[in-house]
């Protein structure tokens, strides 16, 4: 048996599972009664990791915007991920906003993941930042299930996964 077990912490957002909300929320825009006639455009940009909404008014934009969070919440896509930008006025009467999704990790995030187990003061357990995700290792496994079960109560504003449990 190894002397020491581990598991990484990290975040992440499902790309297919917001393409086929993206999609079911296209679907229903084309359908509602409320949209028809107006401009109502749901873009999915997959190598920028964000959903762009555009409209051309504050009642559409907010009917579009719950409209694709409740789609994104039946996908299993984690809500907490989404990073909901304000809404911006484009030209003519058009709005836009645009939601970005968190992929990783940020600094932030991870300096807090590190601290609040540090803080716990768990025996002989140890949190290391490696780039975007925070290695926590320990010689007693039952010491990091206990980790594990602290940061799920914590709140860090994003969706943590656990893996690489070793």
């Amino acid at each position: 048996m190894a002397d020491s077990n581990s598991f990484d912490v990290t975040t992440s957002v499902d790309l297919q599972e917001v393409d086929n909300a993206v999609n079911q929320a296209q679907k229903e825009a084309a359908q509602r009664y409320d949209f028809k006639g107006a401009l109502v455009e749901i873009n999915f940009k997959r190598a920028e990791s964000k959903v762009e909404l555009k409209t051309d008014s504050d009642m559409r934009m907010e009917a579009l915007f719950d409209m694709l969070q409740s789609k994104l919440i039946k996908r299993g896509v984690p809500v907490k991920n989404l990073d909901v930008g304000d809404v911006k006025p484009m030209g003519g009467d058009t709005l836009m906003r645009t939601i970005g999704l968190k992929m990783s990790l940020d600094s932030d995030t991870a300096k807090k993941v590190a601290a609040a187990i540090k803080a716990a003061k768990f025996k002989k357990v140890q949190a290391a930042i490696q780039g975007e995700q925070v290695r926590v290792t320990s010689p007693s496994r039952d010491d990091l299930q206990d980790a594990i079960a602290m940061l799920r109560k914590e709140d860090f504003g994003v969706e943590l996964l656990f893996g690489n449990f070793r």
